[in-house]
This record gives structure tokens, C-alpha cells and sequence, in this order.
């Protein structure tokens, strides 16, 4: 009787250290291209220089990528955004500019007032800035391939020219001159400037294209696609606010694939792996790799403390 108690504690502990070290019975596959692009890094890089050297009053214009947490880690070192409002009441000693880059009259009204600048605007969108200041000075209409309402297109309008098109691939081009320049929002599908161009070419009798679409975007997508065909899940991470991750998201489901679209390893759920063999993981290009290893953890451990019971 007395042996049969001293061995009951030891076969306890022995079953629930088979239960934390379980592995779940499918395979996960974590995108190579998952997470910062060169120009987040860089932009990265310098907000978290500067948070490190304990300069005061250092502020980003608007959140410098489209991450909440990333906002937040570096809010928590001493780097907060701040409104185009708040610029003229705030001490700022130095404002970061965000990788979307802005309009450049904002740029011309914030080194007016005596702020300090740090560019850190993705050369790639500097590059599509250059390129529309360049078509319009050269007599050509520029045609933006994007969305209107993302704060890389805004900026790269205000080097356009006042005859500025925007359009989103999906519909056609209006208003177009018989001179047409094209450029591209750098998180662009290339399927979505075949479009456009299809449409510009019947109307303009001479047309000019940068290619402005950048490389990491494309072979991000790229992979993600061969990633999502041979899967049985998808799972995207990154803020919900992120133009290139929401659209790894909608590719996914466009395939047919399962896809949740998340922000942290706190949201992944038991019930999404039930019956799956393989499981893809990718990430947008403003996802930090600390984000990323936490959601692969949770899914390789079946999820961890789902919430009511899911």
C-alpha cells in the first residue's frame, strides 16, 4: 500500500511532462521571406538607434510601419508617434520619418517650423517619389498603380504633378493624355500593373513605365503562393492595418486555402489544425521575427490556452 502511493506521484509527473513536450501531428512550414523587408529593418534600425542612445524628444510621424506592437515596443523605449497636429504644440527634437515616406510639402512645412529630420522612408519608395517627379517634369501624365488612400501613394502624388490618375488595377483609367507615365506602389501585385498597362495602351499614344513594384514584395508573394497550393492551412501574421499582409491573406484565400489572418501568437486556436497535415506560416513585411517565432511556438504546440473552448 505504501509503495503503491510512493509510485503514484512520479507516473503523475511523468505523463505530464509527455503532455508539455507533445508535438502536433501535421507539419509547419514557416515562410523564408516571412517578416522585415530591407527598408522596415532600416527604418527599424534607426528608431531603435536612437531610442538606445537616450535621445529626448524623438518622435515618428504617424506609426513608422504598420505594426501595433512594433508601435508599442517602441513607444515603451521613448520613440511615440505623432499627428501632423501635434508637430507645431509638441518639443520635439527630432521627427522620424515613416518608411511610407509623405508628401513633400509636408516635408517643406515641418523643416519650416525648426524640426529635425531623419529620412527614413524605404528607398524603394524614394525611388517611385524620383520617378513621378521625373515623368511630370518631362510632359507626361503620371499613372499610379495603388490604393489612393495608402500614405505611400499620397506621398508619391504630391511629386506628380497635378494631373496625377490613381488607380487600383481593378478598374479602368480615366482622364488619360495621349503622354502617360506609369510608376507603381511598391507593395503592388505585378498582375495589377499588367492591368492597368493593358488599359493605358489604348488610349495613350506614348507610355513610359518604372516598375517601381519592390523585389522582396514580389518574391514574398511569390513564395506564400507555391507555399499556400501544397497546404491545408495558412497562416498570415502581421498588423491588420498592413496593406502587404492583408493582401498575402487575400492570395491565400483566393487559392482556396484556409487562411487566418493574425497579429500575435495569442489569437492562434486548437480547433484551426483539426484534420490538417501540412500548415503554412507567412508574414507581411512589417511583422518582426520575435512575432513571428511566437506564432509558430503556439501553432507547433497546438495552440497553447485556447479561449471558450475553441
Amino acid at each position: 500500500m505504501s509503495a503503491a502511493k510512493e509510485r503514484m506521484p512520479k507516473a503523475a509527473k511523468k505523463k505530464k511532462t509527455r503532455q508539455t513536450a507533445m508535438r502536433p501531428g501535421f507539419e509547419v512550414l514557416v515562410a523564408k521571406r516571412a517578416g522585415f523587408c530591407f527598408g522596415v529593418k532600416r527604418a527599424m534600425d534607426i528608431a531603435f538607434s536612437m531610442a538606445k542612445d537616450g535621445q529626448k524628444g524623438v518622435y515618428t510621424l504617424g506609426p513608422i510601419i504598420h505594426n501595433p506592437q512594433v508601435i508599442e515596443k517602441l513607444r515603451s523605449s521613448g520613440v511615440s508617434p505623432v499627428s501632423v497636429e501635434e508637430v507645431g504644440k509638441r518639443d520635439i527634437g527630432t521627427l522620424i520619418i515613416r518608411t511610407h515616406g509623405i508628401p513633400r510639402h509636408l516635408c517643406d512645412t515641418i523643416s519650416g517650423i525648426g524640426r529635425r529630420i531623419i529620412d527614413a522612408t524605404c528607398p524603394f519608395v524614394k525611388k517611385a517619389q524620383h520617378y513621378a517627379k521625373l515623368l511630370n517634369e518631362n510632359g507626361y501624365q503620371v499613372v499610379i498603380v495603388g490604393d489612393s488612400q495608402h500614405p505611400e501613394v499620397k506621398g508619391i502624388m504630391s511629386y506628380a504633378g497635378d494631373d496625377v490618375v490613381v488607380v487600383d488595377g481593378n478598374s479602368p483609367a480615366q482622364g488619360l493624355s495621349s503622354k502617360v507615365g506609369i510608376i507603381v506602389q511598391t507593395t503592388q501585385p505585378v498582375e495589377a500593373l499588367k492591368r492597368v498597362l493593358s488599359n493605358v495602351i489604348e488610349v495613350a499614344k506614348e507610355v513610359k513605365v518604372y516598375n517601381t513594384i519592390c523585389n522582396s514584395t514580389a518574391l514574398r508573394l511569390r513564395e506564400t503562393e507555391a507555399m499556400a497550393r501544397k497546404v491545408d492551412l495558412m497562416v498570415v501574421v502581421g498588423g491588420r492595418n498592413s496593406a502587404n499582409t492583408t493582401q498575402l491573406a487575400n492570395l491565400c484565400r483566393s487559392l482556396g486555402v484556409r487562411t487566418h489572418h493574425i497579429e500575435t501568437a495569442d489569437e492562434v486556436r486548437v480547433s484551426w489544425f483539426r484534420g490538417c497535415r501540412k500548415v503554412g506560416i507567412t508574414a507581411g513585411a512589417s511583422t518582426p521575427d520575435w512575432i513571428i517565432a511566437e506564432v509558430e511556438k503556439r501553432i507547433r504546440y497546438r495552440g497553447g490556452a485556447p479561449r471558450n473552448g475553441t
